[in-house]
C-alpha cells in the first residue's frame, strides 16, 4: 500500500479505532509509513481534539462547557468530580474505569447543566447528581 502525506488523518483515525487511543510506538511506525517526521505526526495527533494519547476508560464522561451549561454552574459540576472522583480532563480515573473529557457543547442547551456518560445525556445536574451517577459506574464494574 503506498501512501501520502495527506493520508495521514485517515491513518491516525484507524489506528485510534483499534487502539482506542494513539500509541507512541504506533505513531512511530505512522511517520515511517507516511515518510514524515514523528513530531508531525505527534503534531496533528496533539492538535485535533479527537485524539487521544492514553487509553480511556472502560466509560467516558463528558461534561458540556457550553454557553448555557456554564452560566447554570458547570464549573461547580467539574470541580466536584476532579475533586471527588480523583481524575481530570484528559486523563482517566484510577482502576480504568471512567475518562473524563470536556465538550465545548453536548445539544441539549435545554438540559443545562449537563453530561454525557458513554452517550447518554444527564441533564439539569448539581454537583452532587454528577458525582452520584458516576460513583454508580465505578460500583457497577
Amino acid at each position: 500500500m503506498r501512501s501520502e502525506r495527506g493520508d495521514l488523518i485517515a491513518i491516525l483515525q484507524e489506528v485510534q479505532a483499534r487502539f482506542g487511543y494513539l500509541p507512541e510506538e504506533a505513531m512511530r511506525q505512522v511517520a515511517r509509513f507516511v515518510a514524515v517526521p514523528e513530531s508531525q505526526v505527534y503534531g496533528v495527533a496533539t492538535f485535533y481534539s479527537q485524539f487521544r494519547l492514553t487509553p480511556g476508560g472502560r466509560k467516558t464522561v463528558r461534561v458540556c462547557q457550553g454557553t448555557a451549561c456554564h452560566v447554570q454552574g458547570e464549573a461547580q459540576i467539574l470541580a466536584a468530580i476532579k475533586k471527588e472522583m480523583g481524575v481530570v480532563p484528559g486523563t482517566t480515573a484510577p482502576g480504568g474505569d471512567f475518562g473524563l473529557e470536556t465538550v465545548a457543547c453536548l445539544g441539549a442547551c435545554s438540559l443545562a447543566p449537563n453530561m454525557t456518560v458513554d452517550g447518554d445525556v444527564h441533564g439539569q445536574l448539581t454537583p452532587a447528581k454528577a458525582v452520584e451517577i458516576i460513583s454508580r459506574l465505578v460500583e457497577k464494574r
